[in-house]
């Protein structure tokens, strides 16, 4: 049940829905009310056995010690010379079991090579997991129906077993949206339809739709999108994400030295936030260069959409580290003879 999507993407070697109605339609629906949508391609990178701690820890910067069994957390997957290979949620299912719940890069092949190398004894596959979201400030009220009062307790990147539509899966209070809600890592793909028409039938009061991951919600609540804000060749520093690195780690990290070095040296570049006011833009099919006064090229734009909110469109970009101050006047060529003149935010949120 559900409608028919207008437009879809390759994530993951997995088809992922991108728009239903209109992005700025599926926006202000997912703002108001309940959507379910199809994740599948959020696949998983099961890691298991005796040196699965030891194998997280040397893949990430982050302290993984400090994630408990049935807990989420955010995790940059980092190689050895800093550069970002994937920033996934952990799952930590039992001590020396955990899931990565990718963005859209070959992280399993990756993992094993590592595992390999290591002489890890652990267990490496990607597991018959599909997850499904229920995003909206009406999931709570929809999902307490099915599951019970209880899951209003449930905290933020928390998930516990439950069953439902003849099949028990995880439910973890997270998701890749700003308006809140939950996913389900669905293990049994047979009992799909059921859960999808379980959920979607019980929705019917909370005027659910189908949906998918929205690009205004998404930047408007500065949610990075791995292959388009960052990339390998960037390290954390770069993007923000210096706050996922645990300085006092004791466990072997493979991107420490390289880390460390970037730490003291200081990046050259900033992800930032830009507001170009005035008439929406078609997001580009090629990067679009952004420009100082003088126009020389000083970075360019990684992701964009409309805002209504905002009144312009919002945009994150990659630019050099001096043109990264909050009230930084920029110009972003749009084509070969029209620009558009473009500010440096503080952040999106109010």
């Amino acid at each position: 049940m559900g409608q028919t999507p207008k437009s879809m993407t390759i994530y993951n070697n997995t088809p992922l829905m991108t728009v239903f109605r209109s992005p700025q339609q599926d926006y202000e629906h997912l703002c108001e009310h309940v959507q379910i949508w199809d994740v599948s391609c959020e696949r998983q990178v099961e890691i298991a056995g005796g040196d699965a701690v030891k194998l997280v820890e040397l893949i990430t910067p982050r302290d993984v010690s400090k994630c408990e069994i049935g807990q989420c957390m955010y995790i940059p997957l980092v190689d050895e010379n800093g550069g970002i290979v994937n920033d996934p949620i952990l799952l930590r299912l039992n001590k020396e079991h955990f899931w990565l719940s990718i963005a859209d890069s070959n992280v399993l092949l990756w993992v094993k090579g590592i595992a390999y190398g290591m002489g890890y004894r652990t267990s490496i596959q990607d597991p018959d997991v599909n997850p499904l979201a229920i995003q909206g400030p009406r999931s709570d009220d929809l999902m307490v129906d099915l599951l019970g009062e209880n899951i209003r307790k449930l905290p933020f990147f928390r998930f516990f077993r439950k069953t439902l539509a003849g099949t028990s899966f995880y439910i973890a209070r997270s998701g890749w949206s700003g308006q809140g809600g939950f996913e389900i890592y669905l293990e049994e793909c047979s009992k799909g339809l059921d859960l999808w028409d379980c959920i979607w039938d019980a929705g019917q009061k909370y005027n659910i739709r189908a949906g998918c991951p929205n690009s205004i919600d998404r930047i408007e609540r500065g949610l990075l999108s791995y292959g388009n804000d960052m990339t390998l060749a960037e390290n954390p520093f770069v993007c923000g994400l210096d706050r996922f690195i645990s300085r006092d780690k004791k466990a072997e990290c493979m991107s420490s030295g390289a880390l460390s070095k970037a730490y003291e040296q200081g990046t050259t570049h900033k992800l930032v936030y830009l507001l170009i006011p005035g008439k929406s833009l078609t997001p580009p099919r090629e990067t679009w260069r952004v420009s100082d006064e003088s126009g020389t090229t000083r970075g360019y734009l990684t992701s964009m959409a409309y805002s209504m909110r905002y009144g312009g469109n919002i945009a994150f970009a990659t630019v050099e580290a001096q043109f990264s101050t909050p009230g930084q006047a920029l110009f972003v060529e749009i084509d070969s003879d029209e620009q558009a003149t473009a500010t440096v935010l503080s952040e999106f949120r109010d």
